[in-house]
């Protein structure tokens, strides 16, 4: 796993800032400490997978797209299956772009997934 504190947690920093949610609020949600996610989003502490699955819904994100932007899926074909439109249909990735994006660096595959996300959630409030 690539040492990328700092991005994963200015991620998960700027997700709830743009719902808009606290850090009192996200943690309350994901029945997790508030300190333990401030440390988080510093970039002082890594969180686990444990962690990250109870904060990704009330980010907005998809368990595989936050696991792809800390590090435990290196692949975006690890996380969708390219052979139904169901996964695009329930959010995920589109089959093409998890394909060309697993070809990009991590750093890039985060950034991508992160400005994706945002817009997804924007379009999201648009339609509501």
């Amino acid at each position: 796993m690539t040492n990328n504190k700092s991005g994963l947690g200015e991620v998960i920093r700027q997700q709830r800032v743009s719902i808009p949610l606290t850090l009192q609020e996200l943690a309350k949600l994901g029945k997790v400490s508030p300190s333990h996610l401030g440390r988080i989003e510093r970039g002082e502490r890594y969180p686990s997978a444990r962690i990250l699955r109870k904060i990704a819904k009330p980010l907005g994100f998809e368990e595989d797209e936050l696991f792809m932007i800390a590090g435990y899926l290196s692949s975006p074909q690890t996380a969708v299956t390219a052979e139904t439109n169901d996964n695009y249909n329930s959010g995920r990735l589109d089959p093409y772009v998890a394909k060309v994006l697993a070809q990009e660096p991590l750093s890039v595959q985060y950034a991508v997934i992160g400005i994706l996300t945002m817009l997804k959630n924007i379009a999201q409030n648009i339609d509501k």
